[in-house]
């Protein structure tokens, strides 16, 4: 299947994500200079998809979507994703704590 959205996601000066889609890479030529293409993406959709200056990608989102982040969203989402997370706790509702206490009687 072909990419059908190409997506660039920037930061706003709020620290919001700003996300703009565009219908084909020829419509990101009107905001963004491009400087080469892809050559050596493991995604084999993605060979021979514009790079442009000042983006990091293209990368792969879902089956139909390129991204495209601007440097600072790149390091701060890899950040946040290479966090190692806590271990969900298990939390005994006292519903459950009662009717044990209950069947105990």
């Amino acid at each position: 299947m072909s990419k059908q959205t190409w997506r660039v996601v920037t930061r706003g000066t709020d620290g919001e994500l700003i996300i703009h889609d565009y219908d084909s890479p020829e419509a990101l030529l009107h905001t963004h200079l491009q400087v080469g293409t892809d050559d050596c993406s493991t995604d084999l959709a993605l060979r021979g998809a514009p790079v442009f200056r000042s983006l990091i990608g293209p990368m792969p989102e879902g089956r139909t979507i390129v991204r495209y982040e601007s440097p600072e969203v790149f390091e701060t989402l890899t950040r946040e994703w290479a966090l190692p997370r806590s271990p969900k706790r298990r939390t005994r509702k006292k519903a459950d704590s009662q009717a044990t206490e209950q069947a105990a009687e």
